[in-house]
């Protein structure tokens, strides 16, 4: 389902918070289709990453923002004929790259309209509170178009990760 390898994400690294792409530690991406399992699918992937990357303390934030993304990628950003672009790529690509202090969670889709936050105040709403979700779980998110031969957009969650050796936090007690 997914695949390792900083090159192939270069293209991507055009949108994403002022990393330097050299410096990354490990990137993986996968293609997701154009049905609502691939969010399962998606948190599979992350589950699987984040384990060998040894972050699976910090699944239950990621997966969650993951899964808002992914979810929003494919509710606003196909077109309703979507499911039958047989034989092309799919259209919504999952990609998680780390760094020594960072982990990035990135969506690209499709479309070039901007991620529209609803307004946080309406808690009692059914849908609507994804990027709200995503603020508030991740250390920072945006959106940018895509250049070049890429369409699309890609939207991006930033996670702080501890410094290596570092000693973990005590909780208060």
């Amino acid at each position: 389902m997914g695949t390792n390898g900083s090159t192939m994400l270069e293209p991507l690294r055009q949108g994403l918070p002022p990393l330097d792409p050299a410096a990354v530690s490990d990137a993986a991406s996968c293609a997701l289709p154009a049905r609502y399992e691939a969010v399962g699918d998606a948190r599979r992937f992350t589950r699987t990453t984040l384990d060998q990357w040894e972050l699976g303390d910090r699944f239950d934030d990621v997966c969650l923002v993951v899964s808002e993304l992914v979810t929003n990628a494919l509710r606003h950003a196909l077109p309703a004929d979507a499911s039958r672009l047989c034989g092309q790529e799919p259209p919504v690509r999952l990609h998680l790259m780390r760094w020594t202090e960072r982990l990035v969670c990135a969506v690209r889709d499709p479309s070039h309209a901007s991620p529209v936050a609803r307004d946080s105040d309406d808690f009692a709403a059914e849908s609507g509170r994804g990027l709200f979700l995503v603020e508030s779980f991740s250390d920072g998110w945006g959106w940018h178009p895509m250049a070049g031969a890429l369409h699309g957009k890609v939207v991006w969650a930033l996670f702080r990760l501890p410094c290596p050796g570092a000693a973990p936090r005590a909780l208060p007690g």
